[in-house]
């Protein structure tokens, strides 16, 4: 045990020696260059090895979502533009998505317009209430014209016209019967074909003039009679202007002079000419005042029988609680039960 104590103790001591006498020895090969004909010798060269990364595994609660809210890694490239998606699209999650609205042209409203009734059966395709609706192409027009001639209400108004000159005799020429009524029919017909062809269509593109009542819709009575009354001579025009309209008055006038080929020779006078033409103008007035009020009665028809109904209604309610309180308080009568006999009662004898 002592001896070790001593080997160690001079072991340290040399040791220290020599570590201090190495460190002031001299570099005697610093400057040793080898022979040139001598090759260093070559060393396999290690592939490059690309250090793992580590990721350590939180919990989700430890995690700061404002640091890192995409949860990649900072040098990641995809990281920003995974957040500035993320961003627009929990932006724009609140609020709906808008569209731009699609521009509405004049083929839609005169689609819309192609559904009017009057009562359900009158064609009114050249109404419209709005008085700003965009203005028709000369296309548009004729389109127009077309579908309100091929409607199936003019021909029933045609039938309703021949049967009351048929009955009136009208026309005397034309005579009676079948083949009487046929020609009433198509002079008829023919009257407001070529007057509306004429003054809707092809004078109408001729002068930029639109071919559809605008109803007013508001104001009193009078005003809004007057208003229809003097849409036969007074027009809007497809550049927002109104004026006179020569296209409904000049192509009534038309249709009443080619009207002569067909009528008797005894009514194909001047004067015969112009009264047609007043008569088409003055029906279209009688026209535009029911279209003008039409509305209105409609309003008040479902007012009066909404009114009906409510009276109607109050009326069975007020019955029904009548007939519940009258049967709550009237109390029903006891019903008469006749005693049970019992056993002195029947032993008992009977008296003499």
């Amino acid at each position: 045990m002592f001896q070790n104590r001593w080997l160690a103790l001079a072991l340290l001591i040399f040791s220290s020696l020599f570590a201090a006498h190495a460190a002031s020895l001299p570099i005697i090969y610093a400057d040793f260059q080898p022979p040139s004909g001598l090759a260093a010798p070559s060393l396999p060269r290690l592939p490059d090895v690309v250090p793992p990364v580590v990721l350590l595994a939180a919990e989700p609660a430890a995690v700061n979502p404002s640091l890192n809210p995409s949860g990649s890694l900072p040098d990641d490239p995809s990281a920003p533009l995974e957040q500035s998606q993320q961003g627009g699209s929990s932006s724009s999650a609140g609020e709906p998505e808008q569209f731009p609205a699609k521009p509405v042209t004049s083929e839609d409203q005169l689609k819309q317009q192609e559904h009017q009734r009057v009562m359900g059966v009158m064609a009114a395709f050249n109404t419209t209430a709005n008085h700003d609706a965009l203005p028709l192409t000369s296309g548009q027009k004729f389109q127009l014209f077309f579908k309100s001639q091929t409607d199936p209400w003019p021909f029933a108004l045609t039938a309703v016209v021949a049967g009351f000159g048929q009955a009136t005799d009208d026309h005397e020429e034309y005579g009676q019967g079948f083949q009487g009524y046929a020609k009433r029919y198509g002079a008829a017909y023919g009257d407001a074909f070529i007057g509306n062809f004429f003054g809707n269509a092809v004078l109408t593109s001729l002068w930029h003039e639109d071919p559809r009542y605008f109803q007013k819709g508001t104001g009193s009575f009078t005003s809004r009679a007057l208003w229809a009354a003097t849409s036969t001579v007074w027009c809007k025009r497809d550049n927002g202007s109104w004026g006179p309209n020569y296209a409904n008055l000049i192509g009534n006038l038309i249709g009443s002079a080619i009207a002569n080929v067909y009528y008797p020779a005894s009514e194909r006078t001047a004067s015969d000419t112009v009264t047609r033409s007043l008569t088409v103008s003055a029906e279209g007035i009688v026209g535009s005042e029911v279209i003008e009020f039409w509305p209105d009665i409609v309003r008040r028809y479902e007012k009066n029988h909404a009114a009906k109904l409510a009276r109607k209604a109050a009326q069975q309610d007020a019955q029904a609680a009548a007939v519940g309180s009258s049967q709550a308080t009237a109390s029903p009568a006891a019903p008469m039960v006749a005693p049970l006999p019992t056993a002195a009662n029947q032993a008992q004898p009977p008296e003499p």
